[in-house]
C-alpha cells in the first residue's frame, strides 16, 4: 500500500438532480448520516463533503440545495445555467470536486443505490483501487422487459468492443488521478460507462442491490434509454459502420446470385412474372439504404459537435460551505468552473 493511501481521503459525493424536489431532503439527510459516521471512524476527513448539481430542474430543486447550504456545513451545490443532459451534469460536478477531493463518489439522488456501499467503497480505495464500481448483485426487481433490453445492451456493446462493466450505471469511486486524467477527454459526446474503464487504473467492484425510488418519477424512460444505449455505441465503436458494409458486401453478393439466376430461367424459358418479389426487394433494399444514410449520418453529426467545440456545460451559481463535523473549521471556496 502507498504512503498516499495511508492518509485520511477528503470525500465528495457528487450527486447530479433534474427535478428531484420530492426526493433531495431524504438523500441529503441519509447522506449527511453517512458522512458524520464515516468521519467518526476515521475513515474520511471532516471536511468532505456533497455536492449537488442542478441541471436546469424546473421545479425547486435548486432552492433546497441552497436552504441545506446555509443550515448544513456538508452540503454544496453547482447549478447549470440550463439542461446539459445527466452525463454532463456528472461531469461538472466531478470536475468541480476534483480540485477539493482526494476521491470522488457519484451516486444518483433518487436513493435506487445502496448507500450503505459507500463505506465498502472507502476500504477498497484504501487497499489501492483508484477506481470501485458499484455493481448491482441482480435484476429481479425489474420487469421482464427492462431486463431483457438491459443484458442486450450489455452484450452488444461487448460485440461493438465496447469495455463497459455489466450491470454498473453511474455509481462509482474515483481517486483525484483518475479525474485529472478523465479531464483529458475532451469528446463532446459523452459516455462516462466507456470512458472510465479506458482510463486503465486498478479497479474493483462492489455488489448491491437496487431498490425502488424513493419518491419521484423515473428520469430515464424507454425513449431515453434507448437514446442513451445508441449513443454509447456510436460514440466507442465504427462497428456499425463496418456491418453496413458486410450488409452491402452481402447484398451484392445476392444480387449477382440472383441475376444468373433469372438469366438461365430466361434462357431455358422458364419465365414467371414475379410483381410481388420485385416489389420486396425493393422496399427492402430501400429500407436498407436508408438505415445506412441515417447511421451515417449519426456519426457525421457527431464530428459535427465535436469540430466547434462548443463548451458541454456552463455555470450559472455557486454554492460552497466546506467546514468540520464539529463546525469549528470552516472553509469557504469557490468551485471551479470548467468546461
Amino acid at each position: 500500500m502507498s504512503q498516499q493511501k495511508l492518509i485520511l481521503p477528503r470525500l465528495f459525493i457528487v450527486s447530479p438532480c433534474y427535478n428531484e424536489e420530492e426526493v433531495l431532503p431524504e438523500t441529503i439527510s441519509r447522506l449527511t448520516a453517512i458522512l458524520k459516521h464515516l468521519v467518526r471512524d476515521n475513515l474520511i476527513k471532516s471536511n468532505s463533503g456533497m455536492l449537488f448539481v442542478d441541471d436546469g430542474s424546473r421545479d425547486n430543486t435548486w432552492s433546497i440545495i441552497h436552504q441545506y447550504n446555509k443550515s448544513n456545513p456538508f452540503v454544496c451545490g453547482l447549478k447549470l445555467a440550463r439542461n446539459a443532459g445527466h452525463q454532463n451534469a456528472l461531469l461538472a460536478g466531478l470536475m468541480a470536486a476534483k480540485e477539493e477531493a482526494d476521491i470522488v463518489i457519484s451516486i444518483d439522488a433518487d436513493l435506487q443505490d445502496d448507500l450503505d456501499v459507500i463505506r465498502q467503497f472507502i476500504l477498497e480505495y484504501s487497499k489501492g483501487y483508484d477506481i470501485v464500481y458499484g455493481v448491482r448483485k441482480s435484476r429481479e426487481t425489474d420487469t421482464i422487459f427492462k431486463r431483457t433490453t438491459a443484458l442486450a445492451f450489455y452484450r452488444l456493446m461487448e460485440k461493438m468492443g465496447v469495455n463497459v462493466v455489466y450491470n454498473h450505471a453511474d455509481y462509482r469511486l474515483l481517486s483525484k488521478r483518475v479525474l485529472d486524467n478523465l479531464d483529458r477527454f475532451e469528446e463532446v459526446n459523452l459516455f462516462l460507462r466507456g470512458l472510465i474503464p479506458l482510463i486503465g487504473y486498478k479497479s474493483t467492484n462492489v455488489f448491491y442491490d437496487r431498490q425502488e425510488r424513493f419518491a419521484g418519477e423515473s428520469k430515464y424512460p424507454l425513449k431515453k434509454m434507448l437514446s442513451f444505449a445508441f449513443e454509447g455505441i456510436t460514440s466507442f465503436s465504427v462497428k456499425p459502420i463496418r456491418f453496413i458494409t458486410t450488409i452491402g458486401f452481402a447484398l451484392s453478393v445476392l444480387s449477382v446470385v440472383m441475376a444468373s439466376y433469372a438469366l438461365v430461367q430466361k434462357l431455358i424459358g422458364n419465365v414467371i412474372s414475379g410483381w410481388a418479389s420485385i416489389m420486396i426487394s425493393i422496399w427492402f433494399i430501400g429500407g436498407i439504404q436508408l438505415i445506412s444514410l441515417g447511421l451515417i449520418g449519426e456519426y457525421v453529426g457527431k464530428i459535427y459537435k465535436e469540430t466547434k467545440r462548443r463548451p458541454r456545460y456552463i455555470v450559472d451559481e455557486r454554492l460552497s460551505s466546506f467546514s468540520s463535523i464539529n463546525g469549528e473549521e470552516i472553509k469557504n471556496r469557490e468551485l471551479v468552473y470548467h468546461k
